[in-house]
């Protein structure tokens, strides 16, 4: 058996609709995935499979999502080994130490090019930081402004299929794979 960490796009339904974290562990253990677990309720799934690829343990997860509850989102796969080397590979530690909500990671399921990070640097405010990682784009996020451009500037269209989740829940899931 092998871990891995499955986080979901959205957890989302409709206005005023969201997925109840028990409701999605029971449809990954329908799934015949073991130690299915949550951490907060944003979507992110820990569990343990056979060795799989990760395109079929997505397409099984996401064709399963829309069967319980209705509605397509797109879900990134890791293995617990990626999980840890992702986190491991924090560009930011100072910052994660400083203010972990405020450090985000843009999980790709499939890497993002060099070249297109540029893109996203010219849309950070002075006091915000872009880095490309692995594939994945990591963020310091101003501390003075609520709002950033670069959430609009790394969306699906742009950068390809992805979903954000800051250190503070990185960290928790390299905890609960080992890591």
């Amino acid at each position: 058996m092998r871990t891995y960490v499955a986080l979901l796009y959205s957890i989302v339904l409709g206005e005023g609709r969201r997925v109840v974290m028990s409701d999605l562990k029971a449809m990954a253990e329908s799934l015949g995935l073991k130690n299915v677990r949550t951490l907060v309720a944003t979507g992110n799934l820990v569990f343990e499979s056979e060795k799989t690829s990760i395109t079929t343990l997505g397409t099984r997860l996401e064709s399963a999502f829309e069967q319980a509850f209705g509605r397509h989102v797109d879900i990134i796969v890791r293995a617990a080994e990626d999980w840890r080397k992702l986190a491991s590979g924090n560009p930011f530690p100072t910052e994660s130490v400083e203010a972990g909500d405020q450090v985000a990671v843009r999980v790709m399921r499939k890497p993002v090019a060099e070249d297109a990070i540029s893109g996203l640097q010219a849309c950070a405010a002075a006091d915000e930081k872009v880095l490309l990682a692995g594939g994945d784009i990591w963020i310091v996020f101003s501390r003075e402004r609520p709002s950033s451009r670069l959430l609009a500037a790394a969306n699906h269209k742009r950068m390809g299929v992805g979903t954000s989740r800051n250190w503070n829940t990185v960290r928790k899931l390299a905890e609960m794979v080992g890591g």
